[in-house]
């Protein structure tokens, strides 16, 4: 702004009188932005700093001001016509860049304007003390634009100067809140460790006990007492499954969940995935199948508890939603770099849309009092937590009715040059299918 409009008035009026406006300008410009780095550094309890550096601004203000004023009365006092509106526009350009910016600041603000509306009153006043005009001159309607021009500025300037203080007591008041939902965020999290920590002694107790009574070691028990113990034993598996969800999500939001990265070879990884989950498949009433393909070794380096953790989840869920006696299969590929683990159902599928569902915390598809499936609805959560972790992803395809394929993509650490096809009639390691189902 200041080289155009030194450049234009240097041009047609007097040139070293715009070098020498251009040179202050600039020199203010300096000065405020070294004041403003100074203030930066300035303690919050350095009173002293602060008022010199306050006191610092408005001088600078007023040098700024008075060039930018005095120059535009001397140009528009130096030719009867041609620069009176040059001198004017320039005023209310910075009589409003200053309503705009310098609202922070009610002096600085005060002493802009005065000396801006000082200018456009010399301005015009002078006209009509030279000339006498009558009042139906132009240069009375040059006055009472001007007069108009001048409250259009100062109620521009009042408007931003309540904005800005509406806006700081919205900080004031955003800040407030965010202390109290940090605060509550940590009781949140104190009370939820206190309540698992307290919970998982007693529950760990009492499941083992009720484990050890329905194996039949202290005897047979009556139909309708194995009965109620089972029921028992399921809740109480799942309480303790809840228990550890919490504690996985406590971590994961404090950044306190520890993993300990391994080299972990994939086809070991899922062949011991499979038979881990044997009781299961025997539970749910499914078939696992888990495909190892090639002999090729893959290997990640990633925590090997924490994938299974999450594999073992989304077998669990596959098995829940599949029909009964129906296929659940485990499956990986190796593309760009990338290994891919599959795990395909083939029950009810899930709805298109539904992904914060299935990824959100304490949600289900099915959210009902009598919803078929259980589940702390934490589980995919964590997943997805711990597949950031572990630098990989989660994610799912899936048609309603037909079955849900649910990926994990984990980057690849060494991919080895495959090996002679084995002998199969040596006993080599082949492609390896774990088919389980329980038999009713």
């Amino acid at each position: 702004m200041f080289v155009a409009v030194a450049l234009l008035t240097g041009a047609f009026f007097v040139p070293w009188h715009a070098a020498l406006f251009f040179a202050v300008c600039m020199g203010c410009e300096f000065v405020d932005l070294t004041l403003a780095r100074r203030v930066q550094k300035i303690a919050p309890s350095d009173n002293r700093a602060i008022r010199m550096a306050f006191f610092g601004f408005i001088a600078n203000t007023i040098v700024s001001a008075l060039a930018i004023g005095v120059y535009a009365v001397s140009v528009g006092i130096a030719d009867d016509v041609d620069g009176r509106f040059t001198a004017l526009f320039c005023l209310f350009a910075a009589a409003l860049y200053a309503a705009i910016n310098n609202h922070q600041i009610v002096v600085a603000l005060a002493i802009r304007l005065t000396i801006y509306g000082s200018a456009f009153l010399l301005i015009t006043v002078r006209d009509i003390w030279v000339y006498r005009p009558p009042m139906s001159s132009s240069i009375w309607l040059q006055f009472f634009t001007v007069v108009f021009v001048m409250y259009f500025l100062i109620d521009c300037s009042m408007r931003f100067l309540r904005m800005y203080r509406q806006d700081l007591r919205r900080l004031a008041d955003l800040e407030v809140e965010h202390e109290r939902a940090k605060e509550a965020l940590v009781l949140k999290s104190q009370l939820v460790a206190v309540v698992s920590h307290e919970l998982r002694t007693p529950l760990t107790s009492i499941k083992g006990s009720l484990d050890l009574v329905n194996s039949g070691k202290f005897g047979e028990l009556p139909p309708k007492m194995r009965s109620l113990l089972g029921l028992a034993g399921r809740n109480t598996e799942r309480l303790a499954t809840l228990v550890d969800d919490l504690l996985d999500l406590q971590k994961l939001e404090e950044r306190k969940m520890k993993f300990d990265k391994e080299t972990v070879d994939i086809r070991a990884f899922l062949s011991d995935a499979g038979t881990s989950h044997e009781g299961l498949a025997e539970r749910y009433n499914v078939r696992l199948n888990v495909e190892l393909g090639s002999r090729v070794p893959v290997y990640v380096n990633t925590d090997r508890s924490r994938l299974m953790q999450v594999v073992g989840n989304i077998i669990s869920n596959a098995a829940k939603f599949s029909p009964d006696r129906g296929d659940v299969d485990v499956w990986y590929e190796v593309s760009n770099a990338q290994v891919k683990i599959f795990v395909r159902d083939h029950g009810i599928g899930i709805p298109e849309g539904s992904k914060e569902q299935v990824f959100g915390r304490f949600t289900q598809l099915d959210s009902s009092d009598q919803r078929q499936f259980g589940g702390t609805g934490l589980g995919m959560n964590i997943s997805r937590e711990i597949m950031a972790a572990l630098g990989g992803s989660i994610d799912y395809d899936s048609e309603v009715g037909v079955g849900t394929t649910f990926r994990v993509v984990l980057p690849c650490a060494t991919v080895h040059e495959a090996a002679p096809p084995a002998d199969p009639r040596a006993g080599g390691d082949q492609p390896m299918s774990v088919s389980l189902r329980s038999r009713g």
